[in-house]
């Protein structure tokens, strides 16, 4: 994946590639590997690349996104028909789609239809839902089936079109759960350093998950599983927000910029963001926009730190601020965190915060702390901090270098102040942990520091000295859940073959048991026992795996050890998680 390409939404991708020839298809892996080494050339909404001395390959992206096959163009001899203009789509980042109206046709006053004609449609409709659910399902077990290593650009196309297909059956969480796939499988082939294993694996249990519910779903539950394509925006009336933080966002997909987030009197949160196509530059350039809401020149950086008067409001079911023509918008004066309203976030205890988190809240923690000092990680160093008696291991949101993320950190390890609040992200795990955002200023408990944004130096420590980390991680005793989730991980990178030929490490499946994990000890065996299942026709040979069965015996696992891992996070922080433990996973089939 290629940052230097404008986004591509998923069914030019899924046509251009759908339009290749056999012959073709077999060589757009080495296509897109050697595209994405040529350089690429922006002017305003069109991107050109130099194939080669002779011919060039020009995307046209207006509005920032290429939304059309015929936007892109190459000037080779076998063109509209070539590999470029699939390599390109297949290289580029996924944009996108303009939400897709329901097809169930609305009742009109005019006409109003009659029941059975109604019904019969609905019937349609649902008939609809459940074949796009089951494309989409078949199209990211193959991707499991083959790995990372083995899902190319033609089993990336295959899920795209699945996606847009989804959209089109009015089941845009699907369709964005198999968007989100795509963007990790190519995060991982691109070698893209903020690529996560265990995002990949979350994002594939998703689709698959959502793909297993959504045939037998109905009322309330149907409807959380459709989704909605966009974020309806509700009044909300005036408003008076303080600044917290802002944090710079940087993701796979090719998108950055900033989000600042502001709290009100009672301690509701609301966010104003500035996210668009670009790369770390954009990131840390956002920070100093004005922020688009109202008339107010404020920008990020500054709204962080001070206020907001806001009339005729209007907020996402996420808190996120609209930037409709009828908001308005002023300055207003910011306090500190220790004075109200903000001092009021971090008086509520750790494990209430990630109880919250763990059962669908916000992720966020307010958290005080005394910082010990940094530990050494195989990722780089972290800081481990006390939180009321509980040690907690605080790491960067982002490892880009163009961030001052990694050394902020450091140097906030090493500047030996005693208690201090900082904003934080849990990181689900067996040990506390969790992402650090924004802290108190190690001279000034009155200021703050935006970890991502705002750059430390020596002389704001008050000894001025940094000291190598000396300490190695706390020990504890962990349930052998990685025994399971190392399977589970293994298969999303390596694919079906690899459990195939790895087979069950003797005495792992026991291990599991005689730590009360008995599903895991069964699951564990199911997924290997699911891997090596392959028949053979009369001849002896071998016949096409059953992508449907190992499909569900990974997602099984998947989700046994998600509600396992959350159950031992909460136990780690003293809080309490819904729908963990050793449960069986749901009976009903994929399909």
């Amino acid at each position: 994946m290629s940052p230097d390409l404008p986004p591509v939404v998923p069914s030019v991708t899924a046509e251009l590639v759908g339009a290749l020839p056999p012959r073709l298809r077999k060589r757009l892996d080495a296509g897109v590997t050697k595209l994405v080494a040529r350089p690429a050339v922006r002017d305003g909404d069109t991107v050109r690349i130099a194939v080669d001395d002779d011919t060039d390959l020009v995307l046209h992206a207006p509005g920032g996104a290429v939304t059309r096959a015929d936007a892109i163009r190459c000037g080779c001899l076998l063109a509209p028909d070539c590999l470029h203009r699939a390599a390109a789509a297949s290289a580029a980042p996924v944009a996108d789609e303009a939400p897709a109206g329901d097809p169930e046709k609305p009742e009109t006053p005019d006409e109003p239809e009659t029941a059975p004609a109604a019904e019969a449609e609905d019937d349609a409709a649902n008939a609809g839902r459940r074949a796009a659910a089951r494309a989409v399902s078949d199209a990211a077990a193959a991707v499991l089936e083959a790995g990372t290593d083995g899902a190319g650009a033609v089993l990336q196309a295959e899920l795209l079109h699945a996606a847009h297909t989804a959209r089109l059956a009015g089941l845009p969480r699907l369709s964005a759960a198999a968007v989100a796939v795509v963007t990790g499988v190519r995060a991982a082939r691109s070698g893209d350093p903020g690529y996560r294993l265990t995002d990949l694996a979350g994002a594939l249990a998703g689709v698959l998950g959502v793909a297993h519910r959504l045939p037998h779903a109905t009322g309330p539950e149907l409807t959380g599983l459709r989704g909605t394509a966009r974020q309806p925006y509700r009044p909300d009336g005036s408003l008076r927000l303080y600044g917290l933080f802002s944090e710079p966002v940087l993701t796979a997909t090719g998108y950055a910029g900033a989000v600042t987030w502001t709290a009100d009197a009672e301690g509701r949160l609301y966010t104003v963001s500035d996210v668009a196509p670009g790369g770390p530059a954009r990131a840390t350039g956002a920070a100093d926009r004005a922020v688009r809401i109202g008339d107010t020149s404020l920008t990020h950086r500054e709204l962080s730190r001070a206020g907001l008067a806001v009339s005729g409001a209007t907020v996402s079911p996420t808190g996120r601020l609209g930037a409709g023509a009828g908001v308005r918008a002023v300055r207003a004066s910011g306090v500190a965190w220790r004075a109200e309203p903000l001092d009021r976030l971090w008086a509520e205890p750790a494990a209430e915060q990630v109880s919250r988190a763990l059962n669908g809240g916000r992720d966020l923690l307010f958290l005080e702390v005394t910082p010990i000092g940094a530990v050494r990680e195989t990722a780089g160093d972290c800081l481990l901090a006390d939180c009321d008696g509980l040690s907690v291991l605080l790491t960067t949101a982002h490892d880009d270098p163009s961030l001052p993320c990694r050394e902020n950190l450091r140097l906030l390890a090493a500047a030996g102040r005693g208690r201090l609040r900082i904003v934080a992200r849990l990181v689900p795990g067996p040990f506390p942990r969790a992402l650090l955002l924004a802290a108190e200023h190690p001279a000034d408990p009155d200021a703050r520091v935006d970890l991502g944004l705002d750059r430390l130096q020596h002389a704001d420590l008050p000894g001025g000295v940094v000291a190598p980390p000396d300490r190695a991680l706390p020990a504890g005793d962990e349930a052998p859940l990685h025994l399971l989730r190392r399977r589970v991980h293994q298969a999303v990178s390596g694919g079906r073959r690899v459990l195939a030929f790895a087979g069950d490490r003797p005495g792992d499946g026991a291990r599991l048991r005689r730590a009360g994990l008995a599903t895991a000890g069964d699951l564990l065996d199911d997924l290997h026992a699911a891997a090596a299942d392959r028949s053979r026709d009369v001849f002896g040979r071998l016949l096409p795996a059953d992508t449907d069965r190992f499909g569900r015996s990974w997602l099984a696992a998947a989700v046994y050890t998600d509600a396992v891992e959350r159950a031992l996070c909460a136990d780690a922080w003293g809080a309490t998680a819904t729908g963990a433990g050793d449960a069986r996973p749901p009976a009903t089939p994929i399909h």
